[in-house]
């Protein structure tokens, strides 16, 4: 709601369901009560199909991604959305920093400040200009760091100095 109070936009919340975690049910069961009035005006747009071709999609024509986790590993949703152009703003936690540098690629907020994630949203949803820039940095940080091709040349690089 606070991005929703400044600026009209609509929230997709779009993934499937983690089987292997136990508390997926929980969190969903929650998500569904919290969210059930805005789902029912069509401001919250709940995806749990699992379809990559419209994550693809979604990724693609989104204003911003948001990744607001409280434990992370690499986070593949934050590189995807950075390969598409898309800008980022997401929790400063597990794996996401090595991704984003804060400010220039995407933002970095700590998990609870969820009125500074509001900020950054709408500083972006206002500002397509500068959402254009960071997206294009995105983009090219994972280019330059994290395709697959990019990786081969390190992994060559060290068996060359293990051999020679």
């Amino acid at each position: 709601m606070l991005v929703k109070n400044e600026i009209d936009c609509r929230l997709v919340l779009c993934g499937g369901m983690a089987m292997d975690d136990p508390e997926y049910q929980v969190i969903y069961d929650r998500i569904l009560v919290k969210a059930e009035k805005l789902i029912k005006k069509g401001d919250v747009i709940l995806i749990t199909l699992e379809n990559n071709i419209l994550v693809n999609a979604l990724q693609r024509s989104a204003a911003v991604i948001i990744q607001k986790s409280i434990r992370e590993g690499f986070a593949l949703t934050v590189s995807e959305a950075l390969w598409k152009g898309t800008p980022v703003v997401a929790s400063n936690a597990g794996g996401i920093p090595t991704q984003i540098t804060d400010g220039v690629n995407g933002f970095l907020i700590e998990p609870s400040q969820t009125d500074v994630f509001a900020k950054k949203i709408i500083e972006l949803l206002k500002n397509p200009d500068m959402a254009k820039e960071i997206g294009e940095k995105g983009k090219e940080t994972v280019r330059t760091k994290f395709l697959t091709t990019r990786c081969l040349i390190d992994y060559l690089d060290i068996l060359n100095e293990v051999v020679m």
